[in-house]
Order: C-alpha cells, then structure tokens, then sequence
C-alpha cells in the first residue's frame, strides 16, 4: 500500500462517518489543510498529524515483516 492508497482509505472512512474535513480536523486537533494533505498523499504530512486523524477515524495501522514475531518476543 503506497501514500495515495492511504490517502483515498483515510477519505472513504472520514465521509463514510458523514464528517466535514472541518468537523474531522476539529476532532483530531489539525487544520482541515492537514486532512486534505494527507487525503491527496502530501509527502510532507507529519507522522503525528496522520496518527492523529486515524485516531479520530478508528484506523489502526499494524507491521508486518518476517521479523515482527523476533522482535515481539525480544522486546519483552
């Protein structure tokens, strides 16, 4: 999945869940700009920004790599 997947996925949940960029940016806590920049895969769109909006979406991200499981079992 590339920026512009992300984007468009981001922007199906927003209006699916019937909300303005506006009402989406005044929940997540960032400007309606923000949404737009990540809804249209900005390269320049911070890490916090975009976590603060699949927060207000219900969006989780998860990794995944051959490596995951080592690094869940080291990491305890």
């Amino acid at each position: 999945m590339d920026i512009i997947e992300i984007g468009k996925a981001i922007k199906y949940h927003r209006k699916i869940s019937g909300l303005s960029r506006v009402e989406c940016g005044r929940l997540a806590g960032i400007g309606k700009t923000a949404i737009y920049d990540v809804e249209h895969g900005k390269d320049t769109v911070q890490f916090k920004t975009l976590f603060k909006l699949l927060a207000v979406l219900n969006i989780r991200i998860e990794l995944e790599s051959p490596l995951m499981k080592k690094y869940h079992h080291e990491k305890s």
